[in-house]
């Protein structure tokens, strides 16, 4: 089975080539350069030519506050390069993973998101990435949406690497502390996807539609940062003697954010027999990765 991989080079493009090399897929990795999802000739060119058996989108604009000045490009991006792709893969009778965000509701709930919830976004990302949601089901049946939250991995830029870098150079860190979702290692992320196209391949019965897929249990950004310095400090010196808690009225940003982005996950456990890893088991697994790749280095 040959699988065709956009967004190949971001943090989950990355893993889920890695995974798919694993699994022993056929893979056709494409970075922005090699396919900008928003030209749709290249889409419909690429996909017909390339002989594919399944696509799997991961190229998105994520700058969520820089797309608050810039939603043409957000749209373009989270919407259109949806579309197209579904349009293309609905002609050529193949199947589409798309990759999905928290952001699509709005926080006020208590306690985690089903996917059946009402989806409220709250900032352009979330509704450009909602649109897109829209754009591949009502395209394309044969389609499995993921949504996930709170993405972090060796490659790329995110919120982990960010207070490693902070850690280094401050003795105090302010990090919010009533923002509250579920930390998901895009390794696991790019395996999870991965297992469900080896059902595919396998010819099982597939329930399309859209799942919820992130680490195991609930945290705040506060909570996370915690744990962060905690591991990291197995494996170096840090600077940082304090990690202060505010809250998002104390942190202002152009692009509103919100309060609950934790998911349920029991349906995929259900439907594809995939069970959540806890956020800290693979949080401490990509703090050792990452030092061991320091090291080497």
């Amino acid at each position: 089975m040959k699988v065709l991989v956009t967004g190949a080079s971001g943090q989950v493009g990355w893993e889920l080539s890695r995974s798919c090399v694993r699994k022993g897929f056929e893979i056709l990795a494409l970075d922005r350069i090699n396919l900008d999802i928003t030209d749709q000739s290249a889409i419909y060119r690429k996909v017909r030519e390339s002989g594919v058996s399944l696509v799997v989108n991961a190229a998105a604009y994520t700058a969520v506050d820089q797309a608050e000045s810039e939603p043409e490009v957000a749209f373009a991006v989270n919407r259109d390069g949806p579309a197209y792709l579904a349009s293309v893969c609905a002609e050529a009778a193949i199947p589409l993973i798309h990759i999905s965000t928290d952001f699509v509701f709005d926080g006020k709930k208590e306690g985690p998101y089903l996917e059946s919830d009402q989806i409220s976004p709250l900032n352009v990302y979330g509704e450009s990435k909602a649109a897109g949601e829209t754009a591949v089901s009502t395209r394309l049946r044969e389609h499995i949406i993921v949504r996930t939250s709170w993405v972090y991995g060796l490659k790329g830029r995110n919120f982990v690497k960010t207070m490693l870098n902070l850690g280094r150079k401050r003795d105090v860190i302010q990090v919010v502390e009533d923002q509250y979702g579920c930390p998901t290692y895009a390794a696991d992320l790019g395996d999870v996807i991965m297992r469900i196209a080896a059902q595919m391949r396998e010819k099982k019965e597939i329930t399309w539609g859209t799942y919820h897929y992130c680490g195991r249990g609930v945290t705040s950004w506060h909570g996370l940062a915690q744990e962060v310095f905690s591991l990291a400090g197995q494996y170096t010196s840090l600077k940082v003697k304090k990690v202060e808690a505010i809250r998002t009225a104390d942190y202002p940003t152009p692009a509103k954010r919100p309060l609950n982005s934790a998911l349920d996950c029991s349906l995929v456990e259900k439907t594809f027999n995939i069970h959540p890893k806890p956020w800290r088991d693979s949080l401490a697994h990509m703090i050792t990765m990452l030092f061991s790749v320091e090291r080497s280095n």
